[in-house]
């Protein structure tokens, strides 16, 4: 398949499960970027943020995310729908926030469409895992302070009998843990942390809308972060970031701006 993804009037289309980073348009890819412009359809949810949907004509967007009511589009409608365009002859973009295989279910709709014999590419984008905290001053590897990282998600498939992260296993690592999705259940993880021997005056960070207007950033500890979200409003989605390196923040915000573009608007809790 070349790079120009299209497909002719008589071919099945194609389908490119896109990453937009974390969610400021600049830091879209120059081939994502590429391929919304030329894409038929594009399938969204709210995750890729208000500045990279607002640059996509609203007669290509089909928001496969929460519906009216709060409930959630399903996810077996999403990869119907992308096969019932691509068969269609479209050039379908499957537009997700950061990346695509990081908590995006990128993997479950490519095993979907090979299944379907859709042909289909990926476009990595910057994992907010990483560029979220990133744009906020916490790197998420440090040589003085952490030489591991690892990524979990904080909302797991509710159908399953039991959490499949082991939190004690994660407290003993010593590097840092980023938690996405993760603001609801943090009363949770930071009390399993802390019964599993992680000291209770660990650096965490809460990056909320990374990235986006209006993003926040709260600091705390393993022991009061849950008081400080409750008393900054903390909302999904954000990021949670545990150990040593959310301490970095503080040390360099003087000198930081918040967003690639150079907007300092974010507030501090």
């Amino acid at each position: 398949m070349g790079d120009d993804a299209t497909a002719d009037d008589n071919a099945v289309g194609v389908v490119s499960l896109v990453g937009s980073g974390p969610g400021d348009p600049e830091l879209l890819t120059v081939k994502a970027r590429r391929l919304l412009d030329d894409a038929d359809v594009v399938l969204h949810d709210k995750l890729p943020g208000p500045e990279v949907l607002d640059t996509i004509p609203d007669e290509k967007r089909e928001d496969v995310g929460k519906r009216a009511g709060g409930e959630w589009t399903p996810q077996e409608y999403t990869n119907h729908r992308l096969v019932e365009l691509a068969r269609a002859g479209n050039h379908v973009v499957r537009l997700k926030g950061g990346d695509p295989f990081v908590f995006g279910r990128g993997g479950e709709e490519m095993e979907h469409l090979a299944s379907e014999g859709i042909p289909f590419e990926v476009v990595p984008g910057i994992t907010s895992a990483v560029g979220g905290p990133g744009v906020a001053g916490i790197p998420v590897t440090h040589r003085d302070h952490a030489s591991s990282v690892s990524f979990v998600t904080g909302h797991e498939d509710p159908t399953k009998t039991e959490s499949a992260v082991e939190w004690d296993a994660l407290a003993a690592t010593g590097g840092t843990i980023v938690v996405l999705m993760g603001v609801g259940k943090l009363p949770e993880y930071t009390a399993a942390l802390r019964a599993a021997g992680m000291d209770p005056d660990t650096p965490v960070a809460l990056v909320e809308r990374a990235t986006w207007p209006g993003m926040t950033v709260a600091t705390g500890t393993l022991d009061d972060i849950v008081a400080v979200r409750d008393a900054e409003g903390i909302n999904p989605p954000a990021i949670t970031v545990i150990g040593e390196v959310a301490a970095t923040r503080k040390r360099v915000l003087e000198f930081l701006r918040d967003r690639p573009d150079g907007d300092t608007g974010a507030t501090d809790a």
